[in-house]
């Protein structure tokens, strides 16, 4: 056993042990619980897979059927106590995105740039690679665990879900990870689980989300007037990402008494962690990678700097952009942002 998993194990054995994902947790967040479920399982330790919100895609949904992954809501926790162990997978305790449970945060493995209260766990590994998924596999690795078809699938599944089939964020590492789960698992039911990337009932608030594109020299903007899941935006982020010279993608929603962010960008030198969590500085907070992150703003915090919340909106995130370099590269792609004034490009 590496020594990294033996101080894991010697860490948690004789607790009753929790493994908490972000909420509403993604691909890559439910797959990596269920990989370490299972790879614990190997030292005679069991755990419970728990999170705060639903399960939102259909695609996540099948995923967890089909491999038979019990998952558990912080609502139905009702016997959780203080001295109970949990596990942060593919989150960290303090983000905005994860809720605090009664039970001790001991530790904690992530791939996102580390938060200031990662600092109290007593068991961290967190490496900045494209999914949390890639870590949990690399354990099975590095032991010589022997992994069963179903965690090879799901696990190589939320890598190229996390990555957006290896075209973000991605290490050596990960290609390492790619190599070794690609033919332990079932590419057909990637594949299926891949093909519903959108609903059937989110096609007209699909339709809506693009008709309110607002873009600002390669910046785009999209207010979506209507309750979605966090997994609806970030398909929306990723979609208008893709679009002819647009490198900077910002979309919200209204969530409880603010508004959630999904953001996503092209190019590494505009890091869309280090732009939200500045364009959201003292109304909310935010982070992630440099090329796709999330925040939250309080209403209150935005009203309080201008009435009209969505020019508020922009200028907190443009004011950010604009002061980011270029290399040469993106300057050419989008020669506005290197200091010209911004406009829109809605005719």
């Amino acid at each position: 056993m590496s020594h990294q998993l033996s101080e894991l194990i010697e860490l948690i054995k004789g607790h009753r042990v929790f493994i908490q994902t972000h909420n509403f947790p993604d691909q890559d967040a439910i797959a990596s619980a269920f990989g370490l479920q299972v790879l614990l399982e190997n030292y005679g330790i069991k755990t419970i897979i728990c999170h705060h919100g639903c399960v939102e895609r259909a695609a996540t949904a099948n995923m967890v059927a089909q491999f038979g992954i019990e998952m558990t809501t912080d609502d139905d926790l009702k016997d959780m106590r203080e001295e109970d162990y949990i596990i942060n997978v593919d989150s960290q305790k303090g983000n905005s995105n994860i809720r605090d449970l009664i039970g001790y945060e001991v530790a904690c493995i992530d791939h996102h740039p580390v938060f200031c209260e990662a600092e109290s766990y007593r068991y961290k590994d967190i490496r900045i690679v494209g999914s949390c998924a890639t870590i949990i596999a690399d354990y099975f690795r590095q032991n010589e665990i022997e992994m069963p078809e179903n965690v090879a699938t799901a696990l190589l599944y939320g890598l190229k879900c996390d990555t957006k089939d290896f075209t973000r964020g991605v290490t050596d590492l990960d290609v390492e990870i790619f190599n070794y789960l690609f033919p332990r698992a079932d590419s057909r039911l990637i594949r299926r689980f891949q093909a519903a990337a959108i609903q059937f009932d989110e096609l007209n608030a699909f339709a809506d989300s693009m008709r309110n594109i607002d873009i600002y020299n390669g910046v785009a903007f999209t207010y979506l007037d209507f309750t979605c899941a966090d997994a609806f935006m970030a398909t929306v982020s990723d979609f208008i990402l893709d679009i002819d010279k647009v490198i900077f993608a910002v979309v919200y929603a209204r969530r409880g008494n603010g508004f959630k962010f999904s953001v996503r960008s092209e190019f590494d030198e505009l890091d869309a962690g280090q732009i939200v969590s500045e364009a959201l500085c003292g109304i909310g907070g935010g982070g992630g990678h440099k090329s796709m992150a999330g925040g939250y703003a309080d209403e209150s915090g935005i009203m309080n700097l201008g009435t009209d919340t969505h020019s508020v909106i922009r200028k907190l995130f443009l004011d950010v952009i604009t002061k980011m370099p270029l290399s040469e590269i993106a300057a050419e792609t989008i020669p506005e942002l290197s200091g010209n004034e911004l406009h829109s490009d809605r005719k």
